[in-house]
């Protein structure tokens, strides 16, 4: 079975916040997330192309455990933490399951 991903992005509009929520999300929150999804995977990205957006990528297994962690209580804790920190910053999620890898 193909790997499963949930992408959440985040639109950190205030440039003077954007430190404080970077050290954040790199010392709690993404390491709070990998152990309470465990994923095989985590990772994190700032756009080259705007400032502010924010993305973060958790891979699972397969579609199966990605699903089972979406109707867990896990996720609305982290949800929750996220509101409580950082209640002015915007967030989409999307999830995926891995199409092709190619590598040379």
């Amino acid at each position: 079975m193909p790997a499963a991903f949930f992408v959440v992005r985040a639109i950190v509009p205030d440039a003077e916040k954007r430190a404080a929520f970077d050290r954040w999300y790199e010392t709690e929150h993404l390491p709070d997330a990998v152990k309470a999804f465990g994923v095989s995977r985590a990772s994190r990205f700032w756009s080259l192309d705007d400032p502010s957006l924010h993305q973060a990528m958790y891979q699972f297994d397969d579609e199966a455990k990605l699903a089972a962690m979406l109707k867990g209580d896990a996720l609305q804790k982290l949800v929750a933490d996220f509101n409580r920190d950082w209640p002015d910053v915007k967030r989409s999620r999307e999830t995926m399951v891995l199409a092709q890898q190619f590598s040379t």
